[in-house]
């Protein structure tokens, strides 16, 4: 007799790593025993949402993906998918109240949706297309290299191990379902499969939405609190019946079709993948073999509206997600995290889930996950970095003084960051007698020196309250890096007159005076501005 197909149900079967909350003296687990589970399912984390500290995924933009999916899981259990009954945000403190999911909610919820996410079911399984198995040619499958985005594949490079395309690792479907997520949300544009549908063949995809992109999460004492704060509030128009993700439609997609419209919170957060994948599992179930990667849509899906990016406005007008930078430490972003109208030129609008994030906690931090890399094939480094708790600042309606003085302690450690990039690279030309301003070792040295320095006064004087002194410490902070780098120059005496020289720029620079009557103007130091 035939074996029966492998299966793989997320709701059932250990996948998530999670790090759990330490436990009070007495605090007795009739479910666990002594030994709590290193990894978990869907429904035990619900059900344990608040026992667990957090999610203890590595892989930034993993966590992102899935952060998104718990978002839309966790609002359609509660109820807090449709704007009304009532007021949302009332609603929403009464599942707060209660300091955990109930599980009679969690129980039924799970049962509900446990047919569609079966990694390996042959009709619907979890965010795949069964059709690409007649669609695309089974001779020219992308391999597990290619599925795991943190090995190395056809002419790429190695980046954290080596891989033998001839005899690969099999993953597990727990680590294979973490590369799933990420393929749909921060996957490539460009070459992938062919993939015939009807008259329609084509070998080429869209970058996934999320792609090189940094979304911002609020993060409580517990997952319960961080699942609540991180929920957008949806509009009075969004009604759960026509708001899907992609496991709740009846019908599979249709890829030369127009994709679907995002008409709420839950599609918009899990339904924008330009990839379609389906994994090919061994006999036993407990590895994935293959796998096809494809395109999904041939129409691009908007990105616009995420509610954890912070959008910018470009020179030319258009919108855009500030994108993940492995060297730009996060505080940096706080201001635009925390403030309606923040600084700057690109005119950054906050993540719309911050105006609401703090009604379940003022202690809430924010986690910053991303991944450095370009619109197609080129992958950098992930980003993943945690703010103290901070969105008890948040701007609201009123106003918020000290988001107001984070904002310009902000631009104050920019401000002389910029000073000094500048003057170290003048130095330098005047020193080597380059024809102009350029990139040069002295600039990498100092920033080096400053950024890190300027991180740790942002947060000390956050902490401290202490905000009236703060152009003076970020400027010696500034003066101090370049004393440093330059000393070995100062010996020569071309060193010491372009060190002299460029130190003005820390300062501002030289300022222009008003034209004489005779059509001259004068250069004289500058006055310090705070």
């Amino acid at each position: 007799m035939p074996s029966a197909p492998p299966t793989y149900n997320l709701v059932d079967e250990p996948w998530i790593p999670v790090r759990w909350l330490p436990r009070g003296e007495g605090d007795d687990d009739p479910e666990h025993g002594t030994a709590l589970p290193v990894e978990v399912g869907l429904r035990e984390l619900l059900l344990c949402a608040h026992r667990i500290e957090r999610i203890a995924i590595g892989t930034a933009p993993a966590l992102s993906a899935l952060y998104r999916v718990l978002y839309a899981l966790t609002a359609r259990m509660t109820g807090l998918d449709e704007a009304g009954p009532g007021v949302w945000s009332e609603r929403r403190l009464d599942v707060v109240d209660l300091e955990r999911f109930d599980p009679t909610m969690v129980a039924e919820f799970t049962e509900r949706i446990r047919e569609r996410f079966d990694l390996f079911d042959p009709v619907r399984p979890f965010l795949q297309d069964p059709q690409l198995a007649g669609q695309c040619d089974p001779a020219n499958t992308a391999g597990v290299d290619k599925l795991i985005t943190t090995r190395p594949s056809g002419n790429n490079h190695a980046w954290f191990r080596h891989a033998n395309s001839a005899d690969p690792d099999l993953p597990t479907p727990a680590q294979a379902v973490l590369h799933l997520l990420v393929w749909h949300y921060y996957g490539p544009s460009g070459r992938c499969s062919s993939r015939t549908v009807g008259s329609v063949k084509a070998a080429n995809s869209t970058a996934g939405p999320l792609r090189s992109t940094l979304s911002y999460h609020p993060e409580g004492e517990s997952l319960f609190e961080s699942l609540l704060a991180g929920l957008p509030e949806p509009g009075r128009d969004v009604r759960r019946g026509g708001d899907l993700c992609p496991w709740e439609r009846e019908e599979l997609p249709d890829p030369v079709a127009a994709p679907p419209a995002l008409t709420g919170p839950c599609s918009g957060l899990t339904a924008r993948s330009q990839h379609a994948l389906l994994l090919v599992p061994d006999d036993s179930g407990g590895f994935v073999r293959d796998a096809f990667i494809t395109w999904a849509y041939r129409d691009k899906i908007p990105r616009e509206g995420d509610p954890y990016l912070i959008w910018q406005t470009s020179k030319e007008g258009n919108a855009y997600p500030r994108p993940a930078d492995s060297q730009r430490a996060l505080w940096r972003d706080v201001d635009a995290l925390l403030l309606q109208e923040p600084a700057g030129s690109a005119k950054p609008q906050r993540p719309a889930v911050f105006s609401t994030a703090s009604e379940v906690s003022e202690e809430l931090r924010v986690r910053a996950l991303g991944f450095e890399q370009d619109g197609q094939a080129k992958d950098v480094q992930f980003v993943d970095a945690t703010t103290p708790p901070v969105l008890g600042f948040v701007e609201r309606d009123q106003g918020a003084a000290i988001a107001i003085e984070i904002g310009r302690l902000r631009v104050l450690g920019e401000r002389y960051g910029s000073r000094l990039n500048r003057a170290v690279k003048k130095a330098w030309a005047g020193f080597t007698d380059a024809p102009k301003i350029r990139d040069c070792t002295w600039a990498v040295d100092a920033a080096a020196r400053y950024w890190p320095a300027a991180e740790a006064e942002f947060w000390k004087r956050l902490g401290d309250r202490d905000f009236d002194a703060a152009p003076a410490a970020f400027r010696v902070l500034a003066e101090r890096a370049y004393d440093t780098v330059t000393y070995g120059a100062l010996g020569t005496m071309r060193g010491a007159k372009a060190v002299t020289a460029a130190r003005i720029e820390l300062y501002g620079g030289p300022v222009k005076q008003p034209a004489k009557a005779g059509g001259t103007s004068t250069r004289t130091t500058s006055t310090e501005d705070t």
